[in-house]
């Protein structure tokens, strides 16, 4: 476990980490623990557009994702919330320094094993590969390894947890 910073005013949760990571399942049962709010940033922009993430990554392509990815994160104004991001939201300095003003961001730290266990197929869940179709998970992971690290506030490692072991892990982070 890592920490960054300890602001007060920041009474929002922010999950960035890798797709596979937990972070929408994670973040639904963080926020039954901290009795917060819970908004899954992917479904947001799911609902804004009326398609799956995987059709707006054919019909915009990576680069007019990630700006549409921005553009909707950039807007998001809570409290009390536990937000997971897509796991693309580190492509955008602008979306991030938004989700740092209003929220601790929290890392969700797993190893590339553990990830490629869990992802048998990444290329058909509507992850965004900068490099185009041939770029491999382990490309993947060490391209956004260090921007996940430069956004994180607080870092937790949640290999070999549960869901809900990991889910506590965070609430005791952030104490």
């Amino acid at each position: 476990m890592k920490e960054k910073c300890n602001q007060p005013g920041k009474d929002n949760i922010i999950l960035i980490g890798m797709p596979g990571a937990g972070k929408s399942t994670l973040g639904i049962v963080l926020a039954k623990i901290l009795n917060y709010n819970f908004v899954d940033a992917d479904l947001v922009i799911q609902n804004q557009c009326d398609k799956t993430l995987q059709k707006l990554l054919d019909a915009c392509g990576p680069d007019g994702f990630i700006e549409m990815e921005n553009q909707v994160l950039s807007d998001m104004e809570f409290e009390r919330t536990v937000v997971a991001t897509g796991g693309s939201a580190v492509y955008s300095d602008k979306a991030m320094r938004h989700l740092s003003s209003i929220g601790r961001v929290v890392y969700l730290k797993i190893s590339f094993e553990q990830l490629r266990d869990r992802l048998c197929d990444f290329q058909d869940r509507g992850v965004v590969l900068r490099n185009g179709i041939s770029m491999s998970l382990r490309e993947l992971y060490d391209e956004r390894l260090p921007l996940y690290e430069m956004y994180a506030d607080v870092t937790v490692d949640v290999n070999d947890l549960s869901i809900t072991a990991a889910a506590r892990k965070v609430a005791s982070a952030l104490q």
